[in-house]
Protein backbone atom coordinates (compact mmCIF):
# COMPACT_ATOMS: atom_id res chain seq x y z
CA UNK A 1 0.00 0.00 0.00
CA UNK A 2 1.30 3.34 -1.09
CA UNK A 3 1.49 6.71 1.66
CA UNK A 4 -1.43 9.35 0.39
CA UNK A 5 -2.26 12.22 2.52
CA UNK A 6 -4.45 11.58 5.24
CA UNK A 7 -3.62 7.70 5.21
CA UNK A 8 -3.06 6.13 8.79
CA UNK A 9 0.35 6.84 10.06
CA UNK A 10 0.58 10.49 8.53
CA UNK A 11 0.63 13.90 9.89
CA UNK A 12 -2.05 15.02 7.89
CA UNK A 13 -4.08 11.71 8.86
CA UNK A 14 -3.93 12.73 12.21
CA UNK A 15 -5.28 16.15 11.70
CA UNK A 16 -7.88 15.21 9.56
CA UNK A 17 -8.79 12.97 12.91
CA UNK A 18 -8.14 15.68 15.45
CA UNK A 19 -10.45 18.01 13.46
CA UNK A 20 -13.16 15.57 13.60
CA UNK A 21 -13.20 15.28 17.09
CA UNK A 22 -13.01 18.90 17.82
CA UNK A 23 -15.89 19.52 15.52
CA UNK A 24 -17.69 16.72 16.93
CA UNK A 25 -17.08 17.73 20.15
CA UNK A 26 -17.62 21.42 19.60
CA UNK A 27 -21.39 20.17 18.27
CA UNK A 28 -22.27 18.78 21.25
CA UNK A 29 -20.67 21.18 23.46
CA UNK A 30 -23.23 23.74 21.76
CA UNK A 31 -26.22 21.43 21.59
CA UNK A 32 -25.49 20.72 24.99
CA UNK A 33 -25.70 24.16 26.58
CA UNK A 34 -29.05 24.55 25.38
CA UNK A 35 -31.75 23.62 28.13
CA UNK A 36 -34.76 22.33 25.72
CA UNK A 37 -32.86 20.13 23.10
CA UNK A 38 -34.27 17.04 24.33
CA UNK A 39 -37.48 18.30 23.47
CA UNK A 40 -36.40 17.38 19.65
CA UNK A 41 -35.41 14.07 18.73
CA UNK A 42 -33.27 15.24 15.80
CA UNK A 43 -31.43 17.13 18.37
CA UNK A 44 -30.80 14.04 20.81
CA UNK A 45 -29.79 11.73 17.73
CA UNK A 46 -27.23 14.36 16.79
CA UNK A 47 -25.37 14.70 20.73
CA UNK A 48 -25.31 10.60 20.26
CA UNK A 49 -23.60 10.84 16.71
CA UNK A 50 -21.58 13.33 17.18
CA UNK A 51 -20.89 11.40 20.34
CA UNK A 52 -19.77 8.02 18.59
CA UNK A 53 -17.73 10.11 16.13
CA UNK A 54 -15.55 11.96 18.91
CA UNK A 55 -15.24 8.40 20.41
CA UNK A 56 -14.19 6.78 16.81
CA UNK A 57 -11.98 10.06 15.81
CA UNK A 58 -10.26 10.18 19.23
CA UNK A 59 -9.22 6.61 18.98
CA UNK A 60 -7.87 7.02 15.60
CA UNK A 61 -6.16 10.02 16.61
CA UNK A 62 -4.07 8.15 19.41
CA UNK A 63 -3.27 4.97 16.75
CA UNK A 64 -2.19 8.24 13.88
CA UNK A 65 0.12 9.63 17.26
CA UNK A 66 1.69 6.32 18.01
CA UNK A 67 2.06 5.35 14.69
CA UNK A 68 3.98 8.78 13.53
CA UNK A 69 6.18 7.85 17.39
CA UNK A 70 7.17 4.79 16.01
CA UNK A 71 7.59 5.51 12.43
CA UNK A 72 5.03 2.68 11.29
CA UNK A 73 2.25 2.88 8.71
CA UNK A 74 -0.55 1.04 9.03
CA UNK A 75 -1.48 -0.56 6.24
CA UNK A 76 -2.52 -3.81 6.91
CA UNK A 77 -5.59 -4.65 4.84
CA UNK A 78 -7.44 -5.88 7.51
CA UNK A 79 -6.82 -2.92 9.51
CA UNK A 80 -7.47 -0.65 6.71
CA UNK A 81 -10.94 -2.56 5.99
CA UNK A 82 -11.65 -1.69 9.66
CA UNK A 83 -10.78 1.88 9.24
CA UNK A 84 -12.99 2.08 6.10
CA UNK A 85 -16.01 0.34 7.21
CA UNK A 86 -16.06 2.33 10.74
CA UNK A 87 -15.19 5.49 8.70
CA UNK A 88 -18.22 4.81 6.68
CA UNK A 89 -20.51 4.10 9.05
CA UNK A 90 -19.81 7.14 11.18
CA UNK A 91 -19.59 9.65 8.41
CA UNK A 92 -23.35 8.39 7.45
CA UNK A 93 -24.22 8.86 10.81
CA UNK A 94 -22.80 12.22 11.16
CA UNK A 95 -24.69 13.42 8.07
CA UNK A 96 -27.82 12.04 8.80
CA UNK A 97 -28.06 13.75 12.14
CA UNK A 98 -26.67 17.02 10.94
CA UNK A 99 -29.28 17.08 8.16
CA UNK A 100 -32.01 15.76 10.36
CA UNK A 101 -31.07 18.47 12.74
CA UNK A 102 -30.81 20.82 10.12
CA UNK A 103 -34.12 19.87 9.32
CA UNK A 104 -35.73 20.99 12.02
CA UNK A 105 -33.71 23.90 12.62
CA UNK A 106 -35.05 25.65 9.58
CA UNK A 107 -38.56 24.42 9.82
CA UNK A 108 -38.84 25.21 13.70
CA UNK A 109 -36.93 28.18 13.49
CA UNK A 110 -37.58 29.78 10.34
CA UNK A 111 -40.26 28.40 8.33
CA UNK A 112 -42.77 28.89 12.06
CA UNK A 113 -41.96 32.06 12.75
CA UNK A 114 -39.52 33.82 14.66
CA UNK A 115 -37.63 31.53 17.09
CA UNK A 116 -39.56 31.70 20.94
CA UNK A 117 -36.12 30.15 22.11
CA UNK A 118 -34.29 33.15 22.03
CA UNK A 119 -30.47 32.66 22.39
CA UNK A 120 -31.12 28.91 21.94
CA UNK A 121 -31.78 29.46 18.26
CA UNK A 122 -28.17 30.44 17.04
CA UNK A 123 -26.58 27.57 19.36
CA UNK A 124 -28.73 25.35 17.29
CA UNK A 125 -27.44 26.88 14.45
CA UNK A 126 -24.01 26.52 15.30
CA UNK A 127 -24.31 22.12 16.81
CA UNK A 128 -25.53 22.02 13.44
CA UNK A 129 -22.83 23.73 11.28
CA UNK A 130 -20.12 22.04 13.17
CA UNK A 131 -21.72 18.65 12.51
CA UNK A 132 -21.52 19.59 9.28
CA UNK A 133 -17.98 20.37 9.50
CA UNK A 134 -17.05 17.23 11.19
CA UNK A 135 -18.90 15.21 8.38
CA UNK A 136 -16.57 16.87 5.61
CA UNK A 137 -13.69 15.75 7.38
CA UNK A 138 -14.65 12.44 8.38
CA UNK A 139 -15.78 12.00 4.66
CA UNK A 140 -12.35 13.35 3.02
CA UNK A 141 -11.23 10.43 5.95
CA UNK A 142 -13.28 7.93 4.37
CA UNK A 143 -12.37 8.28 1.15
CA UNK A 144 -9.14 8.33 1.51
CA UNK A 145 -9.31 5.11 3.07
CA UNK A 146 -11.41 3.82 0.84
CA UNK A 147 -8.25 5.12 -2.24
CA UNK A 148 -5.72 3.65 0.25
CA UNK A 149 -7.36 0.11 0.33
CA UNK A 150 -8.10 -0.10 -3.24
CA UNK A 151 -4.63 0.87 -3.99
CA UNK A 152 -3.48 -1.90 -1.94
Amino acid sequence: MKDFPGTPGTLTGLLLRISQCVFAAGSIASMATTSSFFNFTAFCYLIASMGLQVIWSFVLALLDAYALVRKKAFHNPVLVSLFVVGDWVTATLSLAAASASAGISVLYFSDLGRCSFGNECQKYQMSVALAYLSWVTIATSSLIMLWLLAAG
